[in-house]
């Protein structure tokens, strides 16, 4: 009897897809002279992303706890604890609308994804088009991991 690999979506799969999208966002800011509306959506999108990454960390981890290596699954939430925290502090920038000071937590975050290697963005703006806005309608205190397909595909 073969061997059967499951090639489905795996968390270490989505994790990296996640991390790219962060590292290829980051490099697409640090391009622009300044904020306009496409870098707000694009702060927005970096916002959920991160969320993203510990949502899915988050998850791996309850399997560990489900098997009772309560230990590992905690380790494993402290190393990517960061991304929560720095999607928390990018959000209270966006929604109190202090964008000077949004560049010095990007460039915090930059050696977080050193190990990320882009040469092609393959992100364009279809991808954070409406962010902002969908990062605004929610609710501050929920602090929701939101599926990006709730972004909806408005016009930019």
């Amino acid at each position: 009897m073969a061997r059967l690999i499951s090639t489905a979506d795996t968390p270490a799969k989505k994790r990296r897809a996640h991390m790219r999208s962060c590292a290829e966002v980051l490099r697409l800011l640090a391009e622009r002279p300044a904020f306009d509306d496409e870098a707000q959506d694009m702060t927005a999108f970096l916002i959920f992303n991160l969320r993203d990454v510990f949502r899915v960390i988050d998850n791996s981890a309850q399997v560990w706890e489900d098997r009772s290596y309560w230990r590992k699954a905690e380790r494993l939430r402290e190393k990517w604890r960061w991304t929560v925290r720095a999607a928390d502090r990018l959000e209270a920038l966006v929604r109190a609308d202090l964008w000077p000071e949004v560049p010095s937590e990007l460039l915090a975050l930059v050696p977080r994804f050193g190990g990320v290697t882009v040469v092609n963005v393959t992100r364009n703006a279809d991808w954070w088009c409406g962010a902002k806005r969908a990062l605004l309608a929610q609710d501050p205190q929920k602090g929701a991991m939101t599926d990006h397909a709730k972004l909806g595909r408005a016009t930019c």
